[in-house]
């Protein structure tokens, strides 16, 4: 027969609500404690890495002094706190000295600024708009066209004249040259001349003026109400209409003010003014290859 053995130990209730009160929970493993202190650390530095993101993205707006100096602070605070090294890495910055401009460059500028000075220095500016001038005339420094304008009894005469048509009268060498070339030589400013009354059409003629003459090469009639697609008739060539009819015209643009006396100064204008966009055509390459 053999006893049953009491156990050596106490028997415990299955319920909780009878455990030990004095009955403490061990401490956890400290392999547990080292994550739980990553992990809050993690979620502390996650805010100033974003900080430093946005700064990094918001330092290309600024200028450049701005620039370097947020450089130069972040090289000091990562010097001062070396720490920070390995999680700054990433953000590193650099700046690069303003690049140097070519030699050829130089080169360019100087001749640039010696034809500017030699252009200035051969201006000579032309009579001021005599007393008497018919026309209002509007020149804009830059633009190539210049315009005049004038009422005169009930309609508007309007003239237009570009410097890039100017002949300026140089002298030929050919002792052969004919009567024609001798003409395309001679001082001449072409121009466009055009009279309109109101609500109608207008009659545009096409003018070559010279020192003691005005030529009237072509003439039409423009209707406002014309549209770009449809091509109206321009009418037969001037020289070969009727020689009254030719006689007839060219006082019908004298009696308007279209005569040497107005076109003479217009020529000494227009090669003003072609001097002086010239010297301004130079300023405006010089600052475009100095910027």
């Amino acid at each position: 027969m053999y006893r049953s053995i009491e156990p050596p130990y106490p028997s415990f209730p299955s319920s909780s609500k009878t455990l030990n009160p004095n009955f403490k929970t061990p401490n956890p493993h400290p392999t547990m404690a080292i994550n739980t202190i990553l992990r809050r650390s993690a979620s502390a530095l996650t805010p100033l890495a974003a900080r430093l993101l946005g700064g990094q993205r918001n330092l290309t707006h600024h200028c450049g002094g701005a620039l370097f100096s947020a450089v130069n602070h972040s090289q000091k605070l990562i010097s001062n706190n070396s720490f920070l090294v390995p999680a700054l890495s990433r953000y590193s910055f650099s700046a690069s000295s303003p690049l140097k401009r070519p030699s050829s460059d130089e080169s360019l500028l100087r001749v640039i600024e010696s034809e500017i000075q030699c252009s200035e220095e051969s201006f000579e500016e032309g009579d001021d708009i005599p007393e008497g001038f018919p026309f209002k005339l509007e020149d804009n420094l830059g633009q190539q066209t210049v315009s005049l304008t004038r009422e005169y009894q009930g309609e508007t005469i309007h003239i237009e004249v570009e410097p890039s048509s100017l002949v300026t009268g140089e002298e030929d060498d050919d002792d052969d040259a004919n009567d024609d070339s001798e003409q395309d030589n001679q001082t001449s400013l072409p121009m466009v001349v055009r009279v309109s009354k109101t609500g109608g059409p207008c009659l545009e003629f096409g003018v070559t003026a010279y020192a003691d003459e005005i030529v009237i090469d072509s003439l039409s009639v423009k209707d406002p109400e014309m549209t770009e697609d449809q091509l109206p008739y321009e009418g037969p060539r001037f020289d070969e209409l009727d020689e009254n009819l030719q006689k007839a015209f060219h006082k019908y643009l004298e009696i308007r003010g279209i005569k040497p006396s107005v076109t003479n100064f217009l020529h000494e204008y227009m090669v003003n003014k072609d001097h002086r966009e010239y010297t301004n055509w130079l300023k405006n390459l010089k600052k475009f290859v100095e910027a």
